[in-house]
């Protein structure tokens, strides 16, 4: 599985990362993983999953993690987070 995660400001895309996760664990076990990685390589603090963040991603495979996401202070406008191949 391979997850692509973009922090966007000013409809620019700051900086990503693409996750690889190749263990033989359950499909949102790796998503957490990868999201903790992603979280520690951007010095971000871990954002909270919100019933629209669940149903976007169920919907699309794809979600944005914006401010109320977030317990600190974000200097971008939203996390994206897409699954590219599973």
């Amino acid at each position: 599985m391979r997850i692509w995660f973009k922090e966007w400001k000013d409809n620019r895309m700051l900086q990503d990362m693409v996750v690889c996760e190749e263990d033989d664990d359950t499909r949102t076990h790796k998503i957490f993983h990868a999201l903790d990685e992603v979280c520690y390589a951007f010095d971000l603090s871990k954002p909270i999953w919100l019933d629209a963040n669940i149903a976007e991603f169920k919907k699309h495979a794809k979600t944005r993690f914006y401010q109320d996401n977030f317990v600190d202070s974000i200097p971008f406008d939203y996390l994206e987070m897409h699954i590219i191949e599973e």
